[in-house]
């Protein structure tokens, strides 16, 4: 089965590495959102991938399509009356959007993106009573309001 304590890589690497559209593409994202490297934008291209699988799997069953839709909703990604086309339309953006340095910047907590990389670094801003350090974590709807510093 493989050793638990090792790490799993979450990403796949773009096929083709010298493509200078892409380049360009995630070197302004990389500035929009503050990211740390272009492995980030990778990661949130995974999660979106594994998002838009689960969908299609759930189109024939109908039944289950409700949980999957309210889960989306909690993260915010998605409206409460959405269907399965509107995670099929989703993108890496949306997904950048609800990343916790993200929305720190965005409820007026820091003053720049950066900074607010740094002060969830450096344990500086809590999410209700607890602290939380990693900055690409997703953000509920719920822990958004509850966001502070410490």
């Amino acid at each position: 089965m493989g050793d638990p304590k090792k790490q799993r890589k979450r990403y796949s690497t773009p096929k083709q590495l010298f493509d200078f559209s892409r380049i360009d593409e995630e070197k302004n994202l990389t500035k929009k959102y503050g990211l740390k490297n272009r492995r980030e934008i990778w990661i949130a291209a995974a999660k979106l991938k594994k998002f838009r699988d689960q969908a299609k799997k759930l189109i024939l069953k109908p039944e289950q399509q409700n949980d999957f839709i309210l889960r989306l909703h909690k993260l915010g990604l998605i409206e409460e009356k959405a269907t399965i086309d509107d995670v099929l339309a989703l993108d890496r953006e949306k997904i950048l959007s609800r990343r916790f340095q993200t929305v720190v910047f965005e409820k007026k907590v820091a003053k720049s993106i950066k900074e607010a990389r740094q002060l969830i670094a450096h344990r500086k801003i809590k999410i209700g009573d607890k602290v939380c350090d990693v900055p690409g974590r997703l953000i509920t709807i719920e822990e958004e309001n509850q966001i502070k510093i410490k």
